[in-house]
């Protein structure tokens, strides 16, 4: 498999739509499994196609401890069931060295379709709801910094511009 590069914020490719996936064929399922090589090489628990510059509706996802329980979402759509709002701290492959608080629901269902295009349903709570919605974020185009205050954001995104310019004096982007 390969390890896929990882879009990093300000890139204005994580702002990209993602599109439905229509087909689940040997190129998703190659997708896929690239997907799963760069989270787990990253690492990270939950990986949006958008953020490897994939636009289309996939999302992988393992919250275990020991990287057993890999999940595969395509076309997501997240119904909210009852529960409390939770406020986590957040972190992501994108926007990598920073960890915000953001506040999301913590129980929902999630509709999808299974790397062999099988539809399912999941009910999610806890650290599972937090990523399943973080990763549907970013198939809309939206961040966790999009969660924060202006002034964090913006002192995030100058550090991390920065940092992208000495990689890319140095080569390594």
């Amino acid at each position: 498999m390969a390890i896929l590069e990882i879009l990093e914020y300000p890139d204005p490719r994580l702002r990209t739509v993602a599109a439905p996936v229509t087909q689940v064929d040997e190129r998703i399922r190659t997708i896929i499994n690239n997907m799963f090589d760069t989270m787990y090489d990253a690492p990270g628990i939950g990986l949006a196609a958008t953020q490897v510059n994939v636009h289309e509706r996939i999302i992988t996802i393992d919250v275990s401890e020991d990287k057993t329980e890999p999940l595969v979402f395509i076309n997501p759509e997240i119904q909210v069931l009852e529960g409390e709002l939770e406020t986590m701290q957040e972190g992501c492959l994108s926007v990598p060295g920073f960890y915000e608080d953001v506040t999301r629901i913590e129980h929902c269902l999630v509709t999808a379709i299974d790397k062999d295009g099988q539809p399912f349903e999941l009910e999610c709570t806890g650290l599972l709801a937090v990523c399943i919605q973080h990763e549907v974020d970013h198939l809309e185009g939206k961040l966790m910094v999009d969660y924060i205050s202006p002034l964090k954001r913006n002192r995030i995104k100058d550090k991390l511009e920065k940092k992208h310019k000495a990689e890319a004096r140095q080569g390594k982007r």
